[in-house]
C-alpha cells in the first residue's frame, strides 16, 4: 500500500465513527422523538455536536497538511508576544478551570514568520497543554531570545509522556493512551501538523517529559533579520 492509499485508508477510518455516530443518533430522535425524554434528547444532541466538532476538526487538521505540503507559507516580520497574546482568551474562556499564565520578555525581537500559522502551532500546543492536564491545574508559555533564536515554551502538569511512547508523538494518526486522553477525542493530527508547520518556516521543536509531572514543548525559530530577507528577495 503506498503512503497515500494508506493515508486515505487512516483518514476514512477516523472519518467513520462520528459519521456513524452521528447518523446513528440522528435516527433515533427522528424515528422515536415523542418516546424520548428531554434529558435524553439533550444527550444524544450534545453526542452529535460532539462528533460534528470532531469531524470538523479532522477536516481542517488534513487542508492543513495539504496547504504545508504545498509550500502555501507567507513570510513576514511577526511579533511573537503580540501573536500569543491575541489567541490567549480563547482557551481562558473554554478552560475556565485551568490557569494560563503568559511570561513574555519584553524586549523580545521579531522573528520571520507565517502568523497564521504560528498562531495555530501556538493553538495546538496551548490546546494539548490544557486537554491533557487535570482541571485546576496551570499551563505556563515562556517567550525568550537566546542565541538569535526566539524560544517559544509551553508548559503542562498532565501526565507526562513515557519515554516508550516518545517516538509516538509527532506521527500521523498516533495517541498516547492515558486516562487523561481516553476521556478526550482526537485525530492524532495536532502534533503532526505543528511540527509540519514548525520545520517549513525554518524552525525546531522538541519536549521534555516526565511521568506524572508534566511536559514542556519547545520551538525555536531564527530572529528577524533584515539583511538576510532582503538577500533572499534578490535572489528570489
Amino acid at each position: 500500500m503506498s503512503i497515500q492509499d494508506e493515508f486515505i485508508s487512516t483518514v476514512s477510518h477516523e472519518m467513520r465513527t462520528p459519521l456513524t455516530s452521528i447518523r446513528g443518533f440522528s435516527q433515533t430522535l427522528l424515528a422515536s422523538w415523542d418516546r424520548i425524554d428531554d434529558d435524553n434528547k439533550k444527550k444524544f444532541i450534545k453526542i452529535i455536536e460532539d462528533q460534528s466538532n470532531r469531524l470538523i476538526n479532522l477536516v481542517e487538521n488534513i487542508l492543513t497538511v495539504s496547504k504545508a505540503n504545498a509550500g502555501n507559507i507567507v513570510m513576514k516580520k511577526v511579533s511573537v508576544n503580540a501573536s500569543i497574546k491575541s489567541i490567549i482568551p480563547m482557551f481562558q474562556e473554554q478552560y475556565k478551570t485551568h490557569k494560563i499564565i503568559f511570561h513574555s520578555q519584553n524586549d523580545l525581537p521579531s522573528a520571520r514568520l507565517d502568523d497564521d500559522k504560528f498562531q495555530q502551532i501556538m493553538t495546538n500546543l496551548i490546546d494539548n497543554g490544557c486537554k491533557y492536564s487535570p482541571e485546576g491545574s496551570t499551563v505556563n508559555i515562556k517567550t525568550e531570545a537566546k542565541n538569535e533564536k526566539i524560544i517559544i515554551r509551553v508548559k503542562d502538569e498532565g501526565v507526562g509522556i513515557k519515554k516508550e511512547d516518545s517516538d509516538k508523538l509527532f506521527k500521523k494518526f498516533s495517541r498516547i493512551e492515558n486516562h487523561l486522553t481516553s476521556k478526550t477525542q482526537g485525530n492524532g493530527l495536532g502534533l503532526y501538523i505543528t511540527k509540519q508547520l514548525v520545520e517549513s518556516m525554518n524552525g525546531q521543536i522538541s519536549f521534555e517529559s516526565e511521568e506524572n509531572k508534566g511536559t514542556v514543548f519547545s520551538v525555536e525559530f531564527p530572529v528577524y533579520n533584515e539583511e538576510e530577507v532582503l538577500k533572499c528577495s534578490q535572489k528570489s
